[in-house]
């Protein structure tokens, strides 16, 4: 399934999900120490926290955030690796690190760690270019810092 992303207004959000942005905004100022603190505080469960949180950030947050992890499945093709390397940088994308699997059954997981504040297009763009290299099987983002 493609990932898609949305900004959406507060208002029409469910509980959960604003309760999951302010245990965030909480733990992020250090006005409370713990998960536990946090989600006692604002009357979310920690189950509903921890299902929600790496999938929502405010719009400013990700601004910052200009670091983002790529999980991609490769066919074992000669070349494979450096063709996604070359599509990051045509996208002014930073590699700045490679963790890669040897390959079973013809195919190999590589992560990908890239430095994007200098990024041509948006992060979606960029998945997007990867997916449609020939022998990138799966690309999915697993994590932004």
């Amino acid at each position: 399934m493609k990932e898609r992303y949305y900004l959406v207004r507060e208002d029409i959000l469910p509980e959960a999900i604003v309760k999951t942005i302010q245990v965030k905004l909480l733990l992020a100022s250090g006005d409370v120490k713990t998960v536990h603190e946090a989600v006692e505080q604002v009357g979310l469960s920690r189950s509903a926290f921890y299902k929600y949180k790496d999938g929502i950030h405010l719009v400013n947050q990700l601004e910052r955030e200009r670091i983002v992890n790529i999980s991609i499945d490769l066919e074992h093709q000669s070349g494979m690796l450096s063709r996604v390397l070359g599509r990051v940088a045509d996208y002014g994308g930073n590699v700045l690190t490679i963790q890669q699997s040897i390959p079973l059954q013809g195919r190999a997981n590589v992560v990908i760690s890239v430095e994007m504040s200098r990024l041509s297009e948006e992060l979606g763009v960029l998945l997007e270019g990867l997916e449609s290299i020939s022998g990138v099987k799966r690309v999915r983002l697993i994590g932004q810092s």
